[in-house]
């Protein structure tokens, strides 16, 4: 998942827009693990986690994007897909050994308020988003990025999120919804995105197959 875009306060309100290889298998948002029951996402097919899960019942959100920063070693490297499901199932950053993990970054959401904890392959770090709109892309809380600067006034007061997906697709470097061809003929691209509130009184999930309209 490429961009992750937070309005705080009652209800909290998060978008995850995942970019991926389209030849990546995945399916949609169920109750996928029975390790962690209750427990909504999509599955990555390939390693087994998620990009984005939701606890509707604890009322709690967790979305993952790949980082910048020092790889894990080949040799007891790890999913980094398991990291949203242990999050939303204790509301807390994971007690794992980090240096098994590539660089990400980490959003925890919940009825008090949304943090993103940040692991760059040598040291953790952990913010408050502010009150308001924020956008978490792949170099973190970065208000000077493109997509950042570009995207970020579409979302402000009462703004139609839904609105931004209506974007072709793009390559250009502050695109929201995007589709790279790349020379050795694979597609990287927007493949999802999921919308929700939570909120006291419970949890509104929307889940879109961007590559819907290419199954038929």
């Amino acid at each position: 998942m490429c961009t992750v875009i937070v309005r705080t306060g009652r209800p909290l309100t998060l978008m995850g827009i995942r970019d991926e290889f389209a030849d990546r298998p995945w399916e949609g948002p169920a109750e996928h693990w029975p390790d962690h029951p209750g427990v909504v996402g999509g599955r990555d097919l390939k390693a087994g986690g998620t990009w984005l899960a939701v606890d509707r019942q604890a009322r709690r959100a967790a979305a993952l994007l790949n980082g910048r920063g020092l790889p894990a070693p080949e040799i007891s490297k790890l999913s980094r897909g398991d990291l949203p499901l242990l999050g939303v199932s204790s509301g807390e950053m994971p007690d794992v050994d980090l240096t098994r993990y590539d660089p990400f970054h980490l959003v925890l959401a919940g009825l008090s308020g949304a943090r993103v904890f940040s692991w760059d392959g040598h040291r953790l770090e952990a913010a408050e988003l502010p009150a308001g709109t924020s956008v978490i892309v792949n170099t973190g809380l970065d208000p000077g990025h493109e997509r950042v600067t570009t995207n970020l006034p579409r979302f402000a007061g009462d703004a139609d999120w839904h609105e931004p997906l209506r974007d072709p697709p793009s390559d250009a470097p502050d695109a929201l919804i995007v589709r790279h061809e790349l020379p050795d003929g694979r597609v990287f691209a927007s493949l999802s995105v999921t919308l929700l509130t939570l909120a006291p009184d419970g949890v509104t999930y929307e889940f879109t197959d961007m590559t819907a309209d290419q199954h038929g």
